[in-house]
């Protein structure tokens, strides 16, 4: 992968500048990188990684597996399409092991997780289980950690 893409995966806020200064590169070609980055959709948005719980949001994280049976000629993906147009989810991951689709979502409260889970998700022609996990605390997200460990004193022994 390009070490400009590293870059602003880890911070998307760097300037184009910014950038060139770390890789020893000129400001125009690392501009002109990022452009056909964006054209060619490898970068597809850039975002902000908010801690819920400082914001003091309440909302609350739910990882869904879903089981389902793969459709003749299409696989999994006209199911998945299906499920990632809802507003609800905000990642979708096809899965190696014991079940086939991961869901992320984000909502108010459990019973909104609950309600889409057995309202939307369960009701699709296709999906033969679903399994809801609710994420009870985030120590690290793309990298990112929550908190940041308190600095240890610094303890002085004398002999």
């Amino acid at each position: 992968m390009d070490e400009i893409l590293k870059i602003l995966e880890r911070d998307g806020r760097l300037t184009a500048g910014q950038i060139a200064a770390m890789l020893g590169r000129a400001e125009a070609d690392v501009e002109r990188a990022i452009d056909d980055y964006e054209t060619g959709g490898a970068i597809l948005k850039y975002t902000a990684i908010i801690d819920w719980d400082k914001a003091a949001d309440g909302r609350v994280t739910a990882l869904i597996e879903v089981k389902i049976s793969p459709q003749r000629g299409d696989g999994f993906d006209r199911i998945a399409e299906r499920i990632y147009q809802y507003d609800e989810v905000d990642s979708l991951y096809l899965m190696s092991g014991s079940f086939d689709l991961t869901v992320i979502m984000s909502a108010d409260s459990i019973r909104e997780v609950a309600e889409f889970v057995y309202a939307k998700l369960a009701t699709i022609d296709g999906v033969t289980g679903t399994a809801t996990h609710f994420i009870l605390k985030k120590y690290k997200e793309k990298g990112c950690v929550f908190k940041k460990p308190e600095q240890q004193e610094e303890r002085m022994i004398f002999v």
